[in-house]
């Protein structure tokens, strides 16, 4: 493994070690951003295989919560992540992935560039979701077909 695991409650923020602090479940937050634009487009989780995977193949992968498997993005829509840089945060619990986005440059399952794509907003005593004016950069039902 080309990093060395590390316990809940290990402080690192001063070192050059990279150890990243898996959960409970044995998952990193990943956050995932445009390595262009700086615009968050995802948010999913790594195990330490899918981080490894990770660093060895410049492509981004992930552990799917829901599937219970080993994810490598874009391999069933063709918008694979091309990874440009990764971070951690200061006690490495979670990593930014800074990607190119290749195919449609769309990272969403819905199609659009990032899932990020409904702001929050307060309409009298109610809160809605307002879109973004980016349509879809392709379609779900084409692509994801069951």
């Amino acid at each position: 493994m080309p990093f060395e695991l590390a316990q809940r409650g290990d402080t690192q923020e001063e070192n050059n070690v990279f150890q990243p602090k898996f959960d409970e479940k044995g998952l990193v937050t990943a956050v995932v951003c445009d390595s262009e634009t700086n615009e968050v487009i995802m948010l999913a989780y790594m195990n330490a295989e899918s981080l490894e995977k990770t660093i060895i193949t410049g492509e981004a992968h992930y552990w799917s919560r829901s599937r219970k498997e080993l994810w490598h993005k874009g391999a069933t829509s063709g918008n694979v992540q091309k990874v440009v840089e990764i971070r951690t945060d200061c006690d490495q619990d979670a990593v930014l992935l800074k990607v190119q986005v290749t195919g449609a440059q769309a990272s969403c399952h819905t199609g659009r560039v990032s899932c990020f794509y409904r702001s929050v907003k307060k309409d009298g005593d109610k809160f809605t979701l307002k879109f973004d004016d980016r349509a879809p950069k392709f379609d779900p039902a084409s692509v994801y077909k069951k």
